[in-house]
């Protein structure tokens, strides 16, 4: 065991640097503050009602909290039988957020610089420039808690396909199998789908030099190997993917319903939706220079003390003091220092000064075929992430590709570029350590300089002859502010010259700061070539560097005052409407918040059950419903029928919010007096567009048979009420001497919901475009909708068993490589 502990002693130091920096950057999380982050208070709202039962000991795979109600799988789920699931809540229970993350970056990254055969310190510099890639802390600060721990997993993922590649099958497809689930079971299926873009071009180039070396067959039982990895990671989050593969087909990235009067594509998401955050082509200039198209969407890098704006208002005598206040002010207003075509933005996407130089000349002197994988992977995934701005290949993949036109935010493809550079970077000195022609080497060097730094220097030198500093909308804002300056179209200009030459300012100082850290660079490579550093003063070196070069510009998006008190972070306060509104007993009826925008909602969901709230998977029918009933005016027969009683709007005089009682809603389910059939959803959607809701239901022709099993007659004395509420389970009373049809203000979803009659399943069906309605026998009843769906419950099983599988092989994996080092360590003994 000793011997063991010495053998990998060096690990345990860099894994001890690892937490020493972890500690360094992030100390308010090692001292119970958390990161304030916007997605997270969003998600609060969202998971309102699932962590409410949560607390009492339920898990809901519904909720109707937000949008009329819609699964809770998408949202939470404890997916308890999976061992993935048990992983990650360890982790997380260890170590504080987002610590816990970066530790996940920091380790995988590491271990895929050694199995490329990177030296310990050097595999820790690609590991820290990985990690602190700037998107990475940007996802952290802005609470994109699963896409950043799915990236996480992207390294240890290739670490393992390579190991199996070069013919370690049962470790390298055992560990495949076990990071793979991990990564699905982070879900976020974009950021996957990325990734296996990635390791499809891997494959093929593995593939060409497998025919060409004649070694297809060794080739061929790795890549069985790795498919039999793929199966049982699927497995092991059956109830992940199912659930999600059957309910992503009714959501806004399903077919649409509608064909008529819709702006909506016949399936995926629109393209200007998935296109809308798209990288601009120029702006690839700032994984080089961070500041180069303005860092984040309004003035928050700018000194409004020193500022070019502000004496833009000082020189027509406005107070200093007065004036820095204005333009703070400003920066809430639109006017911004990022100039890109980003509806807004974070930060940019910054690999590195020191990763760019050095990616730079790993294209001159690495040998190993995985640099074309690499530069194959960097060119797609840059020329991907433009999306509008370079449609030819975006459209090909989007109209063609499976699956890609259900992602929006293409731009974070460069996620997978985020990985590549630094693996390109760190090969680089690895080749520059390991080759003996060093005269070679130091002439591709100094090409390198003369490409990377000779770029910086004319964007210190000339910056406005590449760039233009103005955004397309430049004029929109300088006539915006002209009126909000009471017609003072001078001042306006005014503010907006300040404004570009604020602009040129950053990229200028970040520029300068650029050539800094390439100089740098250039001196360590041409120190160690011409002998005067080792190897492992050179890697140490290189791991300074890289650091103090990847941490002055994250602390720019997440530094000490991105963190608050725990508690700070979790109290929404409720207006004086909500806690009157609250104070209704009634467990189930919805408000409309009309002073929040529907489908933006994060506050309302917070304290009632709304019809507004935010999810990029909901509902295609409710998202129809919403575009076609309320976008242009508000439809009171649809707010009837969704059951709201309460609306809240803002008083005309003080914009305080009011409430206004809905006497009209229609309650938790009724009987109405007739039925009105639709022959398609377009006919059933300019129904329900004036109608009683009340006395008539619109009933799509499919369901006709279910709808009118028996003819009926009207009941003035029949009774339905509800008597018990579960988000998983409703129950109702029914009397009545005549069988009735009954409407449900509950969203139709029959992946899942099952209607019991005295305990016995019957038919139920779609009506009034989303919602539920049965046929009522005669007499007294009891029914029930229970939501028991078999992609999630059978899945479980699946995973259950999965699991057990995979902790098999991965015993028996390790068990394999153990007895073989014992024995070669016994042959050298």
């Amino acid at each position: 065991m000793s011997n063991w502990f010495k053998r990998n002693g060096i690990h345990f130091a860099i894994f001890g640097v690892f937490l020493a920096i972890c500690f360094l950057y992030f100390t308010p999380a090692f001292q119970g503050k958390t990161l304030g982050q916007n997605d997270v208070t969003r998600a609060q709202s969202t998971q309102k009602e699932i962590m409410d039962y949560r607390a009492k000991g339920e898990t809901i795979l519904w909720t109707n909290q937000i949008l009329g109600g819609m699964p809770a799988f998408q949202i939470w789920a404890p997916y308890s039988s999976n061992i993935t699931s048990h992983i990650v809540s360890t982790l997380k229970a260890v170590f504080p957020s987002p610590v816990d993350t970066v530790l996940l970056l920091l380790a995988g990254a590491y271990f895929l610089f050694r199995v490329l055969r990177v030296n310990p310190w050097l595999s820790a510099t690609g590991a820290v420039a990985f990690t602190f890639s700037s998107y990475n802390i940007i996802l952290l600060v802005a609470g994109h808690a699963n896409q950043a721990f799915a990236i996480a997993f992207f390294a240890p993922i290739i670490a393992s396909i390579i190991l199996t590649l070069r013919g370690r099958h049962l470790l390298g497809g055992s560990l495949t199998a076990l990071f793979l689930a991990l990564e699905i079971r982070a879900n976020h299926i974009q950021m996957t789908y990325y990734l296996m873009l990635a390791l499809f071009i891997l494959v093929g180039i593995e593939l060409y030099h497998a025919v060409k070396g004649k070694t297809l067959n060794s080739f061929v039982k790795s890549v069985a190997y790795l498919a039999g990895a793929l199966l049982l990671a699927v497995a092991v989050n059956a109830s992940i993917l199912w659930s999600a593969y059957e309910y992503g087909k009714e959501t806004i990235r399903g077919k649409s319903n509608l064909t008529k009067n819709t702006t909506e594509p016949a399936e995926g998401l629109p393209k200007d939706y998935a296109y809308a955050w798209s990288q601009g082509v120029g702006e690839c200039i700032t994984f080089l220079i961070p500041n180069a198209y303005g860092g984040a969407s309004g003035l928050r890098e700018i000194d409004p003390a020193k500022s070019e704006i502000t004496k833009a208002f000082t020189s027509r005598n406005v107070p200093q003091e007065q004036a820095e206040g204005i333009v703070q002010q400003l920066g809430g207003a639109g006017v911004s220092t990022y100039w890109g075509e980003k509806q807004f933005t974070e930060g940019p996407f910054y690999f590195g000064a020191v990763i760019c130089f050095l990616f730079v000349l790993g294209l001159f002197i690495i040998k190993n075929r995985i640099k074309w994988w690499l530069l194959g992977t960097v060119v797609l995934t840059m020329l991907l992430s433009f999306g509008r701005h370079f449609p030819y290949v975006s459209d090909l993949f989007f109209n063609y590709f499976p699956l890609y036109n259900k992602f929006r935010a293409v731009e974070s493809i460069l996620a997978v570029a985020g990985l590549c550079f630094p693996v390109m970077a760190i090969l680089a000195i690895q080749e520059v350590i390991q080759s003996t022609d060093k005269t070679t080497l130091l002439k591709k060097a100094f090409i390198a300089l003369y490409i990377v730094g000779g770029l910086t220097l004319l964007l210190i030198a000339l910056p406005s002859v590449f760039l233009s500093f103005r955004s397309s909308n430049q004029q929109d804002i300088i006539t915006y502010l002209t009126q909000a300056l009471q017609g003072d179209s001078g001042l306006a200009n005014s503010i907006m010259t300040g404004v570009v030459n604020e602009r040129i300012a950053m990229e200028r100082a970040d520029a300068i700061r650029t050539l800094i850290f390439i100089l740098l660079t250039f001196g360590l490579v041409w120190a160690y070539l011409k002998q005067k550093l080792n190897a492992t003063v050179l890697s140490v070196g290189f791991l300074l560097v890289v650091m103090i070069d990847m941490w002055q510009v994250d602390k720019r998006y997440l530094n000490t005052d991105s963190f608050t008190e725990k508690q700070d972070t979790k109290q929404i306060q409720p207006r004086e409407v909500d806690q009157f509104i609250l104070r209704d007993t009634d467990p189930n009826y919805r408000v409309f918040d009309m002073t929040q925008s529907i489908m933006q909602d994060a506050f309302s969901p917070y304290f009632h059950k709304s019809i507004g709230g935010y999810s990029a998977a909901r509902l295609k029918r409710y998202d129809e419903l919403i575009e076609n009933q309320f976008s242009k005016s508000i439809n009171h027969d649809v707010l009837d029928m969704l059951n709201t009683k309460y609306i809240i709007n803002a008083d005309p005089k003080t914009q305080a919010a009011q409430m206004q009682a809905n006497a009209t809603a229609c309650g938790h389910a009724w009987f109405v007096k007739s039925i009105k059939y639709a022959k398609d959803a377009d006919e059933e959607m300019q129904a329900i567009s004036s109608f009683d809701p009340k006395n008539e239901v619109i009933v799509d022709e499919r369901f006709k048979k279910v709808a009118e099993s028996k003819p009926h007659a009207l009941d003035p004395n029949a009774t339905i009420k509800l008597t018990s509420y579960n988000p998983d389970h409703l129950v109702y009373e029914t009397g009545s001497q005549t069988e009735q049809v009954a409407v449900f203000s509950e969203i139709y979803y029959d992946k899942g919901w099952k209607m019991l009659i005295d305990g016995e399943e019957k038919p139920y069906f779609k009506a009034d475009y989303l919602l539920r309605a049965a046929q009522i026998p005669v007499g007294n009843h009891k029914v029930e909708f229970v939501f028991h769906p078999a992609s999630y419950y059978t899945g479980e099983g699946i995973s259950l068993a999965s699991s057990a599988l995979l902790v098999l092989i991965l015993g028996g994996a390790v068990y394999m490589e153990s007895r073989k080092k014992g024995h070669a360590i016994n042959q050298k003994a």
